[in-house]
């Protein structure tokens, strides 16, 4: 999942603008038909009063519980069976950390379990000459078939420890803002280089609680691994960008990998889950275990009027255009499909859930509850006079904060041109500029050369980059007005689909690589060019690098009073509330749970009948295409098997990959997406307007495994034969 940090391609603080540059090489250019940008803008977002604070529920804040504060007593009562520390000790060993993902043990020979996209570039990586294994699917049927990922890890959590008091002792109270996060970071570094060296593990520590409390975590990673079985994109990606983010769904997103130890025979892990054979029911208790990436949880009530009235809506505006353009310009130059595909895939990933925190934070349901919270969690610092004295301003003092965010803004959102939905021809105008000016001022070091050679050698499509520039234009007349001096520059008297074509052709030593070069060995003509982009550029980046800066001096004093806030929040409720999410290993209980939605009802799982429905109802979309071996399965396959899940768990990005177990230890699913409904995750845990978190189960996979794949050996080994 990912923020609107990286949708932006913010990087205030970097010295020089980073370019995502496409590898295309520069062919003439050529005037493409796109839609017309959204007519929709970003609009005022209401005043706090238009919402009523509303009662809000036990868990607001979540249930990703971590495992040193796991409240076991709560799980005995409500879900009936003894929660024991040893049955959360079995829980934790028998998870792993992967890259982006989390996995689990499934055998007493180290057969790690994971989502299928969670393994595409482990199969890319270990696809031989002639192979097309991520459309084709990978099975080893021998050990001595299973193939080394490279550069591929996974994190065994054994160590934890509550070392609060050991960062706070380092924090000096009267220092400034920046000084003491300086001293945080340095103390958290320290005390995870010293874990490492005594317990021979991978350690660091992580913040909970925005800095209310402090946890050491030392794992011990596995690098040793093979690849198992992989299924084919078609059916570990079924449904494609259409289906993603809804339910019901019908896809095997699952992969195998095997760790072996240090003497190149299959770990025997001391934990493992037992591999479920028999679907879950309705309102069956379910446990999630993994490594949800983040959460917002804890923003106060300015905070999120402040995404509400910005972030959300420009991003969605943002996503919507470019994934537009770039939508049309595949299909009227399908040769670059390949190229472009799996970019657009990205974007409209990003553009559903960024609808959805919009959504989300327009529904007075949900902002009712947050300011019902707020208020809860405010009355009880302010009756305190204890509290009150070192928490009592600080919600005023961040919604002060944000208000002076405000007035610098916009312009850095439609002045900075970092990143792969930005305009090419700016971004390297830019970098060019800065690397003019900084040989113009005697600066010649690593980093400097380092972005020259990437300037030499950065090709990119000028057919497709004056669009980018077109709604680049759209962006800075919806955010600054169509006075702002930089957009009447770059409109010149034209429309904004004119000029975007006028910047590019009239700008070729930025567009054309040897006119670039030349112009990079003669830093004061490049400095002195007229042309379009390096005159718009020139112009644009001292206003863009004073919005950055005024923008940036704020960010540590916001911090450093969310950091409080969190302080004051464990201080009123202790663990009884979790932490917002940090990528380190939680267990989030809950319970399998169809709901309504359209005026019907989801069903609580699916079976393979619904797979081959869709396939038969979208016969000519590539998305709903089954592979060649599916479309006349086996007399003893069974179609009525149940194939996903929908479950009440608390889940987020990072989550993919997560085993979803029953109170006996059972894996019984794989995590691998939420419904729309859930993407109001990011700011509050609520199962009351359907959302809930989608899982491929076992049943499925073992059904595929035995009747549709043949992988006997594999199938075999999961239920113990």
């Amino acid at each position: 999942m990912k923020r609107a940090s990286y949708y932006l391609g913010l990087s205030l603080a970097a010295p020089f603008v980073a370019a995502c540059a496409s590898s295309a090489a520069v062919p003439e250019p050529a005037t493409v038909p796109i839609a017309a940008a959204p007519e929709t803008v970003v609009v005022a977002a209401p005043e706090v009063a238009e919402f009523e604070a509303l009662e809000p529920g036990r868990f607001d804040m979540g249930k990703m519980w971590t495992f040193e504060n796991a409240p076991l007593d709560y799980f005995t009562q409500t879900y009936g069976f003894p929660a024991t520390q040893e049955w959360l000790d079995h829980v934790r060993q028998a998870t792993l950390r992967i890259p982006g993902c989390t996995a689990s043990f499934v055998s007493a020979d180290g057969l790690v379990v994971s989502n299928h996209h969670c393994a595409r570039g482990a199969t890319s990586s270990v696809t031989e000459e002639g192979e097309n294994l991520l459309d084709d699917g990978f099975y080893a049927e021998t050990l001595d078939d299973e193939r080394a990922v490279p550069d591929m890890w996974a994190d065994q959590l054994f160590v934890m420890e509550d070392v609060t008091t050991l960062i706070a002792s380092a924090i000096d109270p009267t220092a400034g803002d920046a000084a003491q996060s300086q001293a945080r970071e340095a103390r958290m570094e320290a005390v995870g280089d010293s874990a490492s060296a005594v317990h021979d593990l991978d350690c660091g520590v992580t913040s909970l609680y925005q800095g209310g409390k402090y946890s050491m975590y030392c794992y011990r990673r596995y690098t040793n691994i093979k690849m198992v079985f992989v299924p084919e994109l078609q059916i570990g990606y079924f449904g494609g960008d259409p289906d993603n983010f809804t339910y019901p769904r019908y896809n095997l997103d699952f992969s195998f990998f095997r760790i072996y130890d240090d003497d190149g025979n299959p770990l025997q892990p001391s934990h493992f889950f037992q591999w479920g054979q028999t679907n879950p029911q309705e309102g069956e208790a379910t446990f999630v275990v993994g490594n949800p990436g983040s959460t917002e949880r804890l923003s106060t009530f300015a905070q999120l009027q402040f995404a509400r009235k910005y972030d959300e809506p420009y991003v969605v505006r943002l996503l919507k255009t470019r994934t537009d353009i770039l939508a049309h310009f595949m299909e009227h130059h399908p040769e670059t499909r390949d190229e472009y595909i799996n970019q657009w895939f990205g974007w409209m990933n990003g553009l559903k859930l960024y609808m959805g925190r919009e959504k989300a934070l327009n529904d007075p349901e949900i902002m009712g509850r947050k300011l019902g919270w707020e208020q809860q969690f405010r009355d009880a610092v302010t009756s305190d006079p204890q509290l009150n004295r070192q928490y009592g301003t600080l919600w005023d003092e961040i919604a002060e904060i944000r208000e002076q965010m405000e007035e610098s803004y916009p312009t850095i959102m439609a002045l900075n041109v970092n990143g792969a939905l930005k305009s090419q021809t700016f971004a390297t105008a830019a970098e060019m500029l800065q690397y003019a000016q900084a040989v113009q001022a005697g600066i010649n070091n690593e980093q400097v050369q380092a972005l020259r050679e990437a300037l030499e050698s950065r090709e990119y499509d000028t057919r497709l980059d004056h669009h980018m520039i077109e709604a680049m234009i759209g962006d800075a007349i919806m955010l600054l007005g169509e006075d702002d001096p930089f957009v009447v520059q770059a409109l010149a008297g034209m429309t904004a689909a004119e000029a975007g074509q006028a910047i590019v052709d009239s700008s070729p030593g930025v567009a054309d690589l040897e006119a670039r070069r030349a112009l990079l060995d003669d830093p004061a003509a490049l400095v002195a060019s007229t042309e379009p982009a390096f005159a718009l550029m020139r112009d644009a980046m001292p206003r863009f690098q004073q919005a950055a800066m005024q923008y940036t001096q704020l960010l540590p004093q916001e911090e450093a009073r969310t950091a409080k806030l969190a302080r004051a929040m464990f201080d009123v409720y202790g663990t009884s509330a979790p932490p917002d999410a940090t990528f380190t290993l939680r267990i989030a209980d809950g319970v399998v749970s169809s709901y309504e939605y359209n005026g019907t009802k989801a069903p609580a799982w699916t079976t393979f009948y619904g797979l081959y429905d869709r396939w038969a109802a979208h016969k000519n979309r590539d998305e709903w295409v089954l592979p060649e071996r599916w479309h006349n399965p086996p007399p003893e396959f069974d179609r009525s098997t149940p194939l996903n899940m929908v479950h009440t768990n608390d889940t987020v990005g990072g989550n993919s990959g997560s085993p979803v177990v029953t109170p006996n230890l059972e894996i019984v699913g794989l995590l691998f997406d939420g419904n729309i409904e859930s993407l109001s995750g990011d700011f509050i845990y609520t199962t009351d307007g359907g959302g809930r978190s989608v899982s491929v189960l076992t049943v499925g996979i073992l059904e595929a495994l035995m009747h549709m794949y043949g992988a006997t050996r594999l199938a075999h080994e999961l239920i113990g034969n």
